[in-house]
């Protein structure tokens, strides 16, 4: 009790600054990884003072601080997600409250899991800064929403592992629904953007991880 008193202390700290609270809710809101430069041509404001706002949302548990995948030269990007743990606690929804919304959506409209999914997926990539390689929106969309992903390239074909799942226990209890509004999401995503299909979605335990998106670049 007395640390997650802390913790909250802590991130009602970080999150008493403005310009730092609209920091956070830029990648809240954000439907994917946000890099520094979007930060501040978004708020106009200065990397550097970017970079501070950052490192303590990162150092409260807020947003979490990643590599973004090496595309040809130069140095690797930095880029930030919300921190999972924080998202219901500080006014966005979690993945069991989202999911639960679109249960809702199954039951309202009588369409299977996948067409939900995709709707959703289309919905929320909607007007999201995407990246020239969509196999990079993608992974990093998905990264957002805590599928822990990595990429696997063949030629045009790159198969997205997904190293863990966000709503793994919902996922064992009913794998048809959950699965298939996962496979809908990432087609909704893939919707929104260009260059890039998705074939199938592999399941595995979900408690294991290692389920496969499988697509195909189109040229």
């Amino acid at each position: 009790m007395a640390g997650e008193k802390s913790l909250l202390q802590s991130q009602a700290r970080a999150l008493g600054d403005p310009t730092r609270h609209k920091v956070f809710r830029f990648i809240a809101d954000a439907a994917r990884a946000v890099e520094i430069a979007e930060l501040a041509n978004h708020l106009d404001i200065h990397h550097n003072a970017i970079r501070q706002h950052l490192t303590k949302l990162v150092e409260a548990g807020l947003v979490d601080q990643s590599t973004a995948p090496v595309m040809g030269r130069g140095r690797p990007r930095l880029c930030y997600t919300l921190n999972l743990s924080a998202e219901s606690r500080w006014g966005v929804s979690g993945p069991y409250e989202r999911l639960s919304l679109l249960l809702s959506e199954i039951i309202r409209s009588g369409d299977s899991p996948i067409e939900v999914g995709r709707r959703a997926g289309r919905k929320e990539f909607e007007g999201a800064h995407k990246d020239a390689d969509p196999v990079g929106s993608l992974v990093g969309w998905m990264d957002r929403h805590g599928f822990e992903p990595t990429t696997r390239h063949k030629g045009s074909r790159v198969e997205i592992v997904l190293g863990a799942c966000p709503i793994g226990n919902a996922a064992i209890g009913d794998p048809g629904t959950v699965c298939g509004l996962h496979l809908g999401l990432a087609m909704g995503a893939t919707d929104a953007m260009n260059g890039l299909i998705i074939d199938e979605l592999i399941t595995r335990d979900p408690r294991k991880g290692s389920c496969r998106l499988r697509c195909r670049i189109e040229s």
